[in-house]
């Protein structure tokens, strides 16, 4: 695997050694699990997930008062994010995912709730965690959410379900957006805390897919589930506006991670091309299979520095909205592209289940649509021309 071009933007002591941390544990830790892990289906790799907790990966990103790593900032993040998602692509958004719950509770939540939900993330034992906002019907369209939220005496009564959501059953805690006001849309989203055991909660089957197989996917049904006001993030009303803060977060590190499959399988095609031989010669003599690692080198430059942009705006302080939109296209579409090129590059053997290409081509085609499809992605940028 080979090192993060940063000549440009040099690196902290600090991110140098979270970076290099990162690149051994994919390159030791998960690429060698990989396989088995899609094969398992829809079993969550328990044991990657302790191992990188004992080293520090799944709590890097919180802050240092809570025990985390203290990398609050995006740039780190994506950095990190890269690396593992160049060992695998779901198991490397596995094990960064405890970084998209804290997001909204460091944005909306107050002391004492950062305290007492973010906390237990720290250190080996820490527990997985889940954002619940996608529902059958309101995928793209958050504002459409129906699961509700009924004030009564000392807190709130949830009903409603959740669809496709990322550690659902396996997580023991989790941040879910409901309406206190069906009639507002928007500005009737409200974010709860709750834990996996509160009575009125359930979950449904593990959702078979057809990539990133190491994220196990499940319903979640809340059927007058009681969440008590002091686990309400924010005020009434606020959800969205925290929902939005953290998509822009969330899709930069999106970006990585899609920026790192696609590193991965274009080191794979670039190996490959130079010691299978066809006539006469190797294939990246040729000037077709060439051309197309050209563009697959070209195409990941380009996601990586869009998505470094993206970080450093939001680092900055500055309105990164349209910066992560375009991010995370660019890079999920290199994905999607590189893992193609890279089962081209293969030919037979890149259609094979014997090489890693095939499975990266099905994890890449994911990012296309989780956290906002492409076509959302060119809404968005639309939006702030």
């Amino acid at each position: 695997m080979s090192a993060l071009p940063t000549e440009l933007v040099p690196l902290t002591p600090e991110q140098s050694d979270i970076v290099d941390l990162a690149r051994a544990f994919a390159r030791d830790e998960i690429r060698p699990r990989a396989r088995a892990v899609d094969e398992a289906d829809t079993v969550t790799p328990w044991d990657l997930w302790r191992s990188a907790a004992e080293v520090g990966i799944t709590g890097f990103m919180l802050p240092e008062e809570y025990g985390g790593g203290g990398f609050t900032d995006v740039f780190s993040q994506v950095l990190v994010q890269e690396e593992l998602c160049v060992g695998d692509l779901g198991i490397g958004n596995l094990l960064c995912s405890n970084g998209f719950f804290a997001d909204p509770v460091l944005a909306l939540g107050s002391k004492e709730q950062q305290h007492t939900w973010l906390t237990p993330l720290a250190g080996p034992g820490t527990p997985m965690t889940a954002l619940a906002t996608t529902e059958p019907g309101a995928g793209s369209d958050a504002a459409g959410i129906t699961t509700t939220a009924t004030p009564v005496d000392g807190g709130y009564l949830l009903s409603g379900q959740k669809a496709w959501i990322s550690n659902a059953g396996e997580a023991e805690q989790y941040v879910v957006f409901a309406k206190t006001d069906p009639a507002l849309r928007s500005r009737g989203v409200t974010a709860f805390l709750l834990r996996k055991d509160t009575e009125g909660v359930t979950f449904g089957e593990p959702m078979r897919k057809m990539g990133q197989r190491a994220i196990v996917c499940r319903e979640i049904f809340f059927q007058d589930a009681f969440v008590p006001a002091e686990q309400r993030l924010g005020d009434e009303g606020q959800g969205f506006r925290g929902l939005m803060r953290t998509f822009d977060i969330s899709r930069t590190v999106l970006g990585a991670a899609a920026t790192g499959v696609a590193r991965a399988a274009y080191e794979y095609a670039v190996d490959y091309a130079r010691t299978r031989t066809q006539f006469g010669k190797p294939i990246i003599e040729h000037q077709a299979v060439a051309f197309r690692l050209a563009d697959m080198r070209t195409r990941l430059e380009q996601a990586r520095l869009m998505t470094w942009r993206a970080a450093k705006r939001l680092d900055a302080g500055l309105e990164a909205t349209t910066e992560a939109a375009m991010a995370k296209l660019t890079a999920s579409e290199t994905a999607a592209y590189c893992t193609w090129a890279a089962v081209q590059t293969l030919g037979g053997w890149g259609y094979s289940r014997e090489y890693p290409v095939e499975q990266w081509m099905r994890d890449a085609r994911l990012e296309e649509i989780e956290e906002g499809t492409s076509d959302i992605m060119r809404l968005v940028i639309g939006r702030g021309l």
